[in-house]
């Protein structure tokens, strides 16, 4: 595995991901590494899917029709997957970084609000339903981690410009509030691929690290 100065984390574009195929992979990275290996966000979009939390109950999937749904290690209820959302997988040591759960939780979620900020959108979390949230009430990122041998994978999914509809079909983290996106917000929105290098850079800050690596490859998956 490729090993950086500390100083520097890995940041990997992996574009449109089967999930499945993720979620063994980032398993795998997690079991693997050692403290030597090199902290890694990876970043993609997935194929449309549900998946189920640890805490997930059957009744908040309400309708899937032919979209997939699977179960997950992560944290929380059910939410959905699609094009057009950044998925980011953190795939950091908690030890070494001298953070706890709660602290990854709680940058994760700035990084959020600061990239939505960059934009002129409003938005915070809520400490009682992990996620952010703009000020008119609807939910616009979810977040959902499992953290082993101190490490940590999973991540976030943030909504700028997909099909919003396979949203209907469940009830959202079971907590009954609608979602949004940032397409819906701005009369002139972002690409994603701005939104995506800007959400690096914020979460970048957070872990305080003072650059990164990318790779476009998709070298983690293999």
């Amino acid at each position: 595995m490729a090993k950086l100065p500390q100083t520097e984390i890995i940041i990997r574009h992996l574009g449109v991901c089967e999930y499945q195929h993720c979620f063994a992979a980032m398993k795998s990275f997690n079991e693997q590494r050692d403290e030597t290996t090199a902290d890694e966000i990876w970043f993609l979009e997935h194929q449309p899917v549900f998946t189920q939390g640890q805490a997930g109950k059957e009744e908040y999937v309400l309708n899937p029709g032919d979209i997939p749904v699977i179960k997950s290690d992560r944290g929380g209820h059910v939410t959905y997957h699609g094009p057009g959302q950044i998925t980011a997988y953190v795939l950091v040591d908690l030890k070494r970084l001298k953070i706890g759960v709660r602290d990854l939780v709680s940058l994760i979620e700035q990084a959020l609000v600061d990239t939505l900020g960059y934009w002129q959108i409003a938005a915070s979390p809520r400490r009682e339903a992990p996620g952010v949230y703009i000020d008119s009430g609807e939910k616009i990122a979810s977040l959902g981690l499992r953290i082993r041998k101190g490490r940590s994978y999973h991540g976030l999914n943030f909504n700028v410009d997909m099909d919003m509809a396979p949203w209907d079909c469940i009830n959202p983290c079971g907590l009954g509030v609608p979602m949004t996106q940032m397409r819906d917000l701005l009369d002139n929105p972002p690409s994603i691929e701005q939104v995506r290098d800007k959400l690096a850079e914020c979460l970048t800050n957070g872990l305080s690290y003072n650059g990164y690596e990318i790779d476009s490859g998709d070298t983690a998956l293999n």
